[in-house]
């Protein structure tokens, strides 16, 4: 077996507590927040195996981009003061918002949360992973993607179940 057959990725069910930990940390925790992240973070970047994009700027275990990332403080975060001194409270203060976004897991958590909060549609069940797969495809991979909602349900059965 060559290294490229090995898959390493975050233990899933302590992943999923850090998840739940971070959003009630920022008042934003529901089951179907937690599973859209767990689902995100599976399709994304197999609950870990990158944080970095192979070949593009994508980064962490969410692939947030950094444009969007500016973007979540441009235009929401900077209106919205209490939540966003609470995920500066997450953030590493001596490092650059580049190495949060890689290295920084509840910062990244805080931050994909963030962008699914700016959707106006509510979250599916937390139980309903054919619809959280659409709404990953639709809000967070979007129509320009290559994702699709068939992969996300397939990474989210291998990496999250």
């Amino acid at each position: 077996m060559n290294y490229k057959d090995t898959i390493m990725s975050i233990e899933k069910e302590q992943l999923r507590t850090l998840i739940r930990d971070v959003l009630k940390s920022i008042d934003l925790y529901s089951g179907a927040a937690q599973e859209l992240l767990m689902l995100t973070s599976a399709v994304e970047s197999n609950c870990g195996s990158y944080i970095t994009q192979v070949g593009g700027p994508a980064q962490g275990i969410f692939q947030m981009e950094p444009a969007t990332h500016d973007d979540i403080w441009d235009n929401y975060l900077r209106y919205n003061h209490q939540l966003a001194l609470k995920i500066l409270n997450l953030r590493m203060t001596s490092s650059t918002a580049d190495l949060n976004q890689r290295g920084n897991l509840p910062y990244q958590i805080a931050m994909a949360r963030v962008h699914y909060l700016r959707v106006k549609e509510a979250l599916p069940h937390h139980t309903d992973i054919p619809q959280l797969a659409r709404y990953w495809k639709q809000y967070y991979n979007t129509n320009l993607g290559k994702g699709t909602k068939l992969k996300a349900i397939n990474k989210y059965n291998r990496y999250a179940v």
